[in-house]
């Protein structure tokens, strides 16, 4: 459904998310290691993000990155996805044909149509607060 790239993000920006609400910024090895992914790629996703206004980059000794704590609860999921993927989620084909619309539909395309709304509906409502304190808590994880 997302991008490999989209999917670190999302990863990355959680983890971010719940150390900023532990007062501590987070370098990139340790965003790597947490969500499994590959030191520059993470790296360039974080560039994206910062670009995007969804984290902060702070440079020198006691840098890193983090969310203001009452950000947090103002970012959407949506907002990352867009930041990363744009709006493909919404408008590509759902077995990846490059025409697909109401006029031309492809087989899928009037049962995606239901699971497209929904997942658009959860990226707007669901908030970074909402998956970082399930971080926090430890119901729910980044890696296992």
């Amino acid at each position: 459904m997302f991008s490999k790239t989209c999917e670190y993000a999302i990863r990355a920006t959680i983890f971010i998310a719940a150390e900023s609400y532990r007062d501590q910024r987070v370098g990139l090895q340790d965003i790597a290691i947490k969500i499994d992914s590959p030191e520059a790629f993470t790296a360039k996703i974080l560039q994206t993000l910062v670009k995007h206004k969804v984290i902060n980059s702070t440079k020198g000794p006691s840098g890193g990155f983090d969310i203001p704590k009452d950000l947090i609860a103002q970012i959407k999921l949506a907002q990352i996805v867009s930041a990363i993927d744009g709006d493909a989620v919404y408008n590509s084909c759902a077995i990846g044909l490059k025409q697909c619309s109401e006029v031309q539909p492809c087989p899928v395309h009037n049962k995606f149509k239901n699971i497209r709304e929904e997942l658009k509906k959860m990226l707007c409502t669901t908030t970074l607060e909402e998956l970082a304190l399930g971080i926090k808590s430890g119901s729910t994880y980044l890696k296992i």
